[in-house]
């Protein structure tokens, strides 16, 4: 999954669906291949999107299978890739995809900011689910300028040839004027269905949040 920006929700969403899914009975591995703003830890660097990753999904999982590239500054990631004299290699991710898909029935990727966020030598974001061959879900931070963000965003998507399996709302602004009427617009504008509307609730729990998805079997499988 990708979003319009970052902060937008998506770890949000992405554990609630992990929980939609735990709940129709699947295995399900969270997967933040690539994260900036990770914490020193006696075990290594952690990052807490991918932390909460793994533990909605429940299973034992190495957490260098969830998270392969983190770095510590909280910037953009080909510039923390660059600062720490790494190469993101979408081979490692590939090669970390499929140990977590070898012990669960789906992966749920969490991509890391935009669609476009450039990643390396090997593309961005977007060239990162195509290596992957994974369909899209695009999360839209409710705020003011979702609708050019959620729209480019979207066209985007379905210009570089990857599958648009739907689109998710997130309330990232509790005090943002006019939502029933951006979220019409969004209907209207932006192509796939609307997987749900999650509230402001930056503290709930992934099963909380489930009630406030609806996933389309057919997309998953």
């Amino acid at each position: 999954m990708t979003g319009t920006d970052t902060g937008v929700g998506k770890t949000w969403f992405a554990t609630a669906l992990i929980a939609t899914l735990r709940a129709q009975g699947r295995r399900v591995a969270g997967m933040k291949p690539v994260a900036s703003g990770c914490d020193s830890t006696p075990t290594g660097l952690r990052n807490a999107d991918a932390l909460a990753l793994l533990s909605a999904s429940g299973l034992d999982l190495p957490y260098e299978a969830v998270n392969p590239y983190a770095f510590v500054p909280p910037i953009a990631p080909h510039l923390a890739a660059a600062e720490a004299d790494v190469a993101i290699r979408f081979s490692v991710i590939e090669r970390a995809f499929g140990v977590l898909a070898a012990r669960s029935d789906c992966v749920v990727v969490e991509a890391v900011g935009g669609w476009q966020v450039p990643l390396g030598e090997d593309g961005a974001v977007a060239d990162l689910a195509r290596c992957l061959g994974l369909p899209v879900l695009l999360v839209v931070g409710l705020r003011l300028g979702c609708l050019n963000h959620a729209v480019l965003s979207a066209r985007d998507i379905c210009r570089t040839g990857a599958s648009l399996a739907g689109w998710v709302g997130c309330a990232v602004d509790p005090q943002f004027e006019r939502r029933d009427d951006n979220l019409q617009a969004l209907q209207q504008l932006l192509p796939g269905p609307c997987w749900g509307l999650l509230p402001y609730a930056p503290r709930a729990e992934p099963i909380d949040l489930v009630r406030h998805l609806r996933v389309p079997v057919q997309d998953i499988d």
